[in-house]
């Protein structure tokens, strides 16, 4: 007399194993001993003791009078019913019904062909329904572009992985290299769909869509504020005092600006419509921004020229909002 397997041995699994670790190992090994797929002699012996283990894991009060009797509380021993411990076919699914749900997992090995491997009918050929197609699910991906890109626009290169869940956002792509076209003036946190580059669609669906959240990268000396384009024009003491005009860059170009006398850090020399433009017509303005800068090294002359000078300037801070109480802290 045979001594009776250990059901969860054969499974590959503790006795604590919870239902999903119990599914999960038997669809590996059905899917690895199938006679349809292994063709070892023993494979058909292989898969009839999976499957019996599984028909009673699977079954909580099965599996309960398992764990206190063994086999003989279960009464089974030989095979499972309906195997009689011969060599399995799927057609006696097609015959009869699918009390394990393992047809799924022969859909997945033997999808879209017309029979199985050795001439006999496939899943479907002896009038199963056929699963309605789903839509695959949309993938996420983020995608950093220069500054200069995201103002002017432009196009970025991406790679999709060769599977889902993998590459620059996992689409359908099989290590496909896509274009794709970024919108002047777009922001970080803005969204671009790529559709049809997402997860494969179960059963003959349609795929789904890449989603691209924008990042955009940095630029050596413009910034942004929405459309409107800032950048940092330094002047000496002089300058400032007396007024000056200057040459500065633009997204395409350059512009004079005439900065008046008496400037002071921080304002803003503005130029209308010179900033970032969107494709619909809506454009940002230019911002000079006005940096004074003191030299940290004088001459002796220039030193003395500024000393001579100094009684003449009016004091800036006796106008500022908290003077008042600056000179009563102090008396």
């Amino acid at each position: 007399m045979a001594v009776a397997k250990d059901y969860y041995e054969l499974l590959g699994v503790e006795r604590g194993a919870t239902a999903d670790e119990i599914r999960r190992a038997y669809r590996t090994l059905a899917r690895k001993y199938h006679p349809d797929v292994n063709k070892s002699t023993d494979a058909a012996t292989r898969f009839s003791e999976i499957q019996e283990a599984y028909d009673v894991l699977s079954d909580a009060g099965k599996r309960k009078a398992y764990d206190r009797f063994g086999a003989a509380g279960v009464g089974v021993g030989s095979g499972p019913a309906g195997f009689g411990g011969g060599r399995w076919d799927f057609r006696d699914f097609a015959a009869g019904g699918d009390p394990s749900g393992f047809s799924s997992i022969f859909e997945e090995m033997f999808a879209g062909r017309a029979g199985s491997p050795h001439g006999g009918p496939g899943p479907r050929a002896a009038g199963a329904r056929r699963p309605r197609p789903r839509r695959g699910g949309d993938a996420q991906h983020r995608l950093t572009v220069s500054f200069l890109t995201a103002a002017r626009g432009g196009s970025e290169r991406i790679r999709l992985g060769g599977g889902a869940g993998g590459g620059a956002g996992g689409g359908a792509g099989g290590g496909q290299s896509i274009e794709v076209k970024i919108p002047a003036g777009i922001d970080s946190g803005a969204k671009l769909r790529l559709k049809g580059k997402g997860h494969p669609g179960p059963d003959g669906g349609a795929a789904g869509d890449i989603i691209l959240t924008i990042a955009v990268g940095k630029h050596p000396y413009f910034r942004r504020e929405g459309l409107d384009l800032l950048v940092d024009v330094p002047l000496t003491l002089a300058e400032a005092a007396l007024g000056t005009t200057v040459t500065v860059p633009l997204l395409t170009g350059s512009v004079e600006i005439k900065v008046p006398p008496g400037a002071a850090s921080g304002q803003r020399l503005r130029v209308k419509g010179k900033g970032i433009a969107r494709p619909q017509g809506a454009a940002g303005d230019f911002h000079a921004v006005i940096q004074i800068a003191a030299p940290k090294t004088l001459s002796d002359r220039a030193r003395q020229l500024l000393s001579d000078l100094a009684p003449e300037l009016k004091n800036p801070r006796e106008s500022a909002p908290w003077a008042a109480d600056a000179r009563g802290s102090a008396g």
